[in-house]
């Protein structure tokens, strides 16, 4: 595991091969980046949450953890974009990897020139255009800045937890997709309590009854999560 030069966005390379870290390390500081090296699952994890990655390119076929395992992980607690590099060729493979929350599937061997462009995009979607500050999804508003959900014709705004609000916002933001339950779990309780769905029943049911009117709007996807959108 090593660490970067100081200058350049971090880029975290999680793969078991020298000649890849050899060949993207040098391509990746010569287009502006700093590349950070880990060799292991145990030591991408660690470099996520020490090393304020910007972006994650990630191998699956890791010595100490399979890498479609981690992506749940690192998404429980890294915002960075996660762009899987891997030879492994099976559709099934690719839409596992993206449906666990990675942003991107390279296959091995890559053109390096590709590569460089999916993480120009990567990063310029993660960058984004400025948030929004309030939400307004059918009769709910939802003002970020100062942590209220109202629904039209009521007086008084939704009287939430914590938890209700983070989970809230989490799902309007997510635009209509479906976020997971690991997923949800990870980013508002923490990547050791991914598997506790149980929580995530009992808080959803919460606001589901204070969401009242607006309440079809949260949707269950069965065995998979939870979406915010217009009803089926």
């Amino acid at each position: 595991m090593t660490a970067p030069p100081s200058h350049g966005p971090r880029i975290l390379v999680i793969d078991d091969e020298p000649q890849i870290h050899r060949f993207l390390g040098l391509a990746l500081e010569a287009a502006g980046y700093a590349p950070l090296k880990a060799l292991t699952a145990a030591e991408g994890l660690k470099l996520a949450a020490t090393g304020s990655p910007a972006l994650i390119l990630l191998d699956l076929g890791l010595p100490d953890q399979e890498g479609q395992a981690l992506v749940p992980k690192l998404r429980g607690f890294c915002p960075a974009p996660v762009l899987v590099l891997s030879a492994r060729d099976r559709e099934a493979e690719k839409v596992q990897a993206l449906d666990a929350g990675a942003d991107d599937y390279v296959q091995k061997p890559f053109a390096l020139g590709e590569l460089l462009a999916r993480i120009r995009a990567a990063l310029r979607r993660h960058a984004g255009p400025p948030a929004a500050t309030v939400l307004r999804l059918d009769k709910l508003e939802i003002d970020l800045a100062h942590r209220l959900a109202r629904i039209d014709g009521e007086a008084e705004p939704l009287k939430l937890t914590p938890r209700e609000w983070e989970l809230l916002v989490a799902l309007t933001r997510g635009e209509g997709r479906v976020l997971t339950h690991r997923q949800l779990l990870g980013q508002i309780w923490g990547p050791a309590h991914v598997e506790d769905a149980q929580y995530l029943r009992v808080y959803i049911g919460q606001l589901r009854q204070k969401l009242g009117p607006v309440a079809p709007l949260l949707r269950t996807e069965p065995g998979v999560g939870y979406r915010f959108g217009e009803p089926g």
